[in-house]
């Protein structure tokens, strides 16, 4: 079976560089909706089981409007195993600010997650984000062990990159090795042993936006 993981679309608070994590939720940009519907027509025709998507407005109304942008017609399941990293007392602050009071969590957060601790800013820790979205993936390839299965699932940018490296078996301290992932972008991954081990087939694709990706779609 395959996974369709979707980033959500580009927010008020992405443009302005600013954490949103678990809790924050601002509104899509206008963009965001022309961007949305453009990977909503190139998935058209693709057969879902079922679409998941984080509790997070800005997932959910991404998920809605691929499915009515398909006509599947399917309805978005919310499933909390999908919710941003919680990034506990930086959710809020401007990437800039929050990289001059808490200099050393930013830099351990993107680049040395063996030793990021979240929990002492009141968030969460990798191995936590990576617990729930491998649950998550592994359960519904036992949902759906079809060969030919495909479900949808639309998450957040950080939840993502630490779940998808979690699902191919990537050591904590290079869980993010393949980078971050864009505003709307779409990577999938594939089982054939019913969840036991995941491998890439596409990864943060986004040609079919058809447009130069500005700096703040992939923060």
């Amino acid at each position: 079976m395959q996974i369709y993981f979707v980033r959500h679309g580009k927010t008020e608070w992405n443009l302005e560089s600013r954490f949103q994590g678990a809790h924050g939720d601002s509104p899509l940009l206008p963009q965001s909706l022309t961007d949305i519907k453009k990977l909503g027509q190139y998935l058209t025709g693709t057969k879902f089981q079922k679409i998941f998507s984080s509790p997070l407005q800005r997932a959910f109304n991404t998920a809605q409007k691929i499915d009515e942008t398909m006509n599947a017609k399917l309805p978005v399941i919310i499933d909390e195993r999908l919710r941003e990293f919680d990034l506990g007392e930086m959710e809020g602050m401007k990437f800039a600010e929050a990289k001059e009071k808490y200099a050393e969590y930013i830099d351990d957060l993107w680049n040395h997650p063996e030793r990021y601790d979240g929990r002492a800013l009141g968030g969460e820790n990798y191995p936590e984000v990576i617990a729930r979205g491998k649950s998550f993936a592994q359960a519904k390839a036992k949902e759906f062990p079809e060969a030919s299965a495909k479900i949808l699932a639309v998450s957040h940018g950080a939840a993502l990159s630490a779940i998808m490296g979690g699902l191919l078996g990537y050591p904590l301290k290079d869980v993010r090795k393949r980078g971050g992932l864009a505003n709307t972008s779409l990577s999938i991954l594939e089982t054939k042993d019913r969840g036991k081990t995941f491998h890439v087939l596409v990864w943060n694709e986004t040609d079919f936006l058809k447009r130069k990706l500005a700096e703040t779609d992939e923060l």
